[in-house]
Parts: C-alpha cells; structure tokens; sequence
C-alpha cells in the first residue's frame, strides 16, 4: 500500500513509522489516523521485522487530532447521535492497532506529542524522549474526556494520582517529570535521539522473536485485564462531551486562534 501522510520504512528487521504531516505538526487528519492502522495491521504476517519505531518528521512528534480537519468537522458536527458514536471509533482502532502489533514497538518522541499523539506513545512497548518534549492530554481544555481506549494505558504507567494531574489539567508535561513518574523510559539530548533509539532497536531485534512477542502479548494482557468492563463506555462519553456548550464554546475558540495565525 502507498501511503500520502506516512513514511513507512524498513532494514534489517527494524521498520521505521514516520508521521509526515510536519507543516502542521503532524496532526492526526482522518487520513493519517486510516493510514497508520493499515500500516501497523500490514505487520500482523510479518515475520523478519522484529522492531517498529514510531516518529515524527519536523519539529513534533505530533500535536494530536487535527480539529481542523475538515472530515473530522463533519463528524462531530454529525446529527444523527448513533452515527457520531460509530465515528469516535476510529481512534480507539487506531490505538488497539498499535497495541495489537506483534513486533516490539518503540517511540522516539521529540518536539510534543499531545492528546491522541500521547495516546499513541503510551500504547508502545518503550518510550524515549528528548531532553526537550513535552507530553500530555489538552483534551479537557476543549470540554473533552480522554478517549480512544487511552486511560488505563496512562494509568498503568505512572499510577492514578499523576494520570488524574496529566488528564484532568490538561497540560503538557516536561520530560523530567515524564521520566520520573514512569510515562517515559528514557531521556536523552535531542541530537542523539535517534542514535540512542536506534541501539535500542538493534538491541531488542536480537531478542528471539516467538519469546519476547508471547512475553510482549501476556504482559499487554495482563495490564489491560481490569479495563475492558468500563473503557467501551469512552466513546459514549466524546459523544456526550461534544453535545455540551463547554466543548462547542471551547473547540470554535480554539478553530478562531488557529484561523488568526
């Protein structure tokens, strides 16, 4: 398949996931969000690629949804409540396709990566950072929950109290802080990013497949056991918060600043 927003690259058993949207921070359009799961199913029979790593051209890592997007408009603006419902599903495949992936994955987050962006970092095996990113969920500053199936994978790494300080503050987060409170594995000077992330992926490809792929499917297993009884319910809730005077006050505040760049 032939991707327009994705780079999809591959050598020596390590595959390389570039979002390629860097003019507008590699926001997650529709378009890519399809893209990018189509890339990771295409992994699923993929049996020499022993690593993925997921990046971001240009300056982000990638600034979350794109609500500029003209397709997405459409379908928050969607009447008919059953349809909107369907609609919100798209992220959540998204994420699941990421965690679905056999390979060990790894984020190599420099620049922000905010909202569905974070999401998508929480949903690999290891993240590194640059000295210099900042993560986090802005979602509630626009009168909207945190979806996609994503609140247990914040929880699990860095417990409840700093998930209900980076969900329900909505605010972007320095990468000390990330590093101490277990959201990120590593920090390292952004000029050597991507050589750092590379050992790491060298490293893990050396690692016998079927063991550390079953290791990789048990440990998932065993972190999200507790979660699937009540986050089917997320998409139920975007449905409700985008129906609110908060979120339509807050998402055309947000469509006016960005109109005035």
């Amino acid at each position: 398949m032939g991707y327009k927003l994705l780079t999809n690259a591959s050598d020596d058993g390590i595959a390389s996931l570039s979002f390629n949207r860097p003019e507008s921070g590699n926001a997650l359009s529709v378009e890519l969000m399809q893209e990018i799961i189509a890339a990771c199913n295409s992994y699923k029979y993929d049996t020499d690629t022993r690593v993925i790593v997921f990046r971001g051209e240009g300056a982000h890592f990638s600034v979350g949804a794109d609500l500029k997007d003209p397709v997405r408009q459409q379908q928050i603006d969607e009447k008919d409540l059953n349809q909107s419902y369907r609609r919100t599903q798209l992220g959540r495949e998204l994420i699941e396709s990421v965690l679905n992936i056999n390979q060990i994955t790894i984020a190599a987050v420099h620049g922000a990566a905010a909202g569905g962006a974070a999401c998508i970092v929480s949903a690999c095996d290891f993240r590194i950072g640059s000295a210099d990113c900042i993560i986090g969920y802005p979602e509630v500053k626009l009168g909207m929950n945190l979806s996609w199936g994503a609140l247990p994978l914040c929880y699990n790494l860095v417990g409840p109290a700093k998930a209900k300080r980076m969900v329900i503050g909505g605010e972007l987060e320095l990468a000390g802080d990330l590093l101490n409170w277990g959201f990120l594995d590593e920090v390292v000077e952004r000029e050597v990013l991507e050589e750092r992330v590379g050992e790491l992926a060298k490293y893990y490809a050396t690692r016998p497949p079927i063991a550390a792929q079953m290791i990789k499917r048990g440990l998932n297993a065993i972190q999200l056991a507790n979660s699937a009884g009540v986050m089917h319910a997320d998409g139920d809730q975007f449905t409700l918060t985008a129906l609110t005077e908060d979120f339509k006050k807050q998402r055309q505040a947000f469509l006016t600043k960005k109109q005035e760049k």
